[in-house]
């Protein structure tokens, strides 16, 4: 894995507005616009160009995307506008436009396929993407473009293509929350923490406790990650240890002290001691 330089232009000086990206060395080129922002960006040429766009609504609970192609984007882009599924898009072409039509069809069903068998946002696309049929060289001039797409997604935060990377699993780096009629396993990750498919969930959320997490709670079992038994039907990422105990235990919880190693060490214990090593 070579390290790589991504250069992010702010446009509008804002990291919450429009985003041009950029890698050394690659022909390619992404720009983040924000769905308030379209009308502002009718003026840029890269948007008149082929390519590929994500179309992405963080505002639920593991976020939503709809993957789409067009010979020109921002035409395209236009025609989402009336739609209440997105508020940020992602685009991506080539600065010298060379991407055709079966090219960014390849793409859009390749992308398709990745945040399928990742399965971290919900897809919007209501049929899979087809395939179009290139040359061998061209499908690896398309799977190295879809490289860098993926890696200024991930870095921009968008991560429904990347698949949940637990560390190794074996009993040295899992946590356990065990209570009464209750048992949870899970690990600690770079992006928060991971609550393995099995685990048990609290059939009831405490009405003392945070509303903010009884809705995040509730979401779970609306999504179907939880059934109605309170078991998580897959893997699933949360953005700190505490949010995750809160799941499975049904109330406020302090992630540091309820997750243990097999060792019943918390989880703050093995982390003060890993530092001090």
């Amino acid at each position: 894995m070579y390290k790589k330089t991504i250069e992010l232009f702010l446009l509008d000086g804002n990291s919450n507005d429009r985003i041009i990206c950029y890698i050394s060395n690659w022909d390619g080129i992404g720009i983040k616009i924000p769905k308030t922002m379209l009308k502002q960006s009718k003026e840029r040429l890269e948007l008149q160009n082929t390519g590929i766009y994500f179309l992405f609504n963080k505002s639920d609970n593991n976020g939503s995307v709809y993957i789409g192609e067009s010979e020109n984007v921002f035409d395209r882009l236009k025609q989402h506008l009336p739609e209440d599924t997105w508020n940020e898009a992602l685009v991506f072409v080539k600065k010298d436009n060379n991407l055709n039509k079966a090219h960014v069809k390849f793409l859009e069903n390749y992308f398709y396929n990745l945040a399928f068998k990742a399965d971290r946002y919900s897809l919007k696309n209501n049929t899979v993407p087809t395939k179009s049929s290139i040359s061998e060289s061209d499908i690896a001039a398309m799977e190295e473009f879809a490289y860098y797409v993926k890696l200024i997604a991930n870095t921009l935060g968008y991560k429904a293509f990347e698949e949940l990377r637990k560390i190794e699993t074996n009993d040295d780096n899992n946590y356990f929350i065990q209570s009464i009629g209750l048992q949870a396993k899970g690990c600690l990750v770079n992006e928060g923490f991971i609550v393995n498919k099995g685990s048990q969930s609290n059939v009831i959320f405490k009405t003392a406790s945070s509303k903010f997490l009884k809705r995040k709670w509730e979401s779970l079992r609306d999504e179907n990650i939880v059934d109605v038994n309170g078991i998580f039907l897959k893997d699933c990422l949360f953005a700190s240890p505490s949010t995750a105990a809160a799941m499975i235990l049904g109330r406020n919880a302090n992630g540091l002290t309820e997750w243990k190693n097999k060792n019943k060490q918390t989880l703050k214990d093995v982390l003060v001691n890993d530092i001090k090593n």
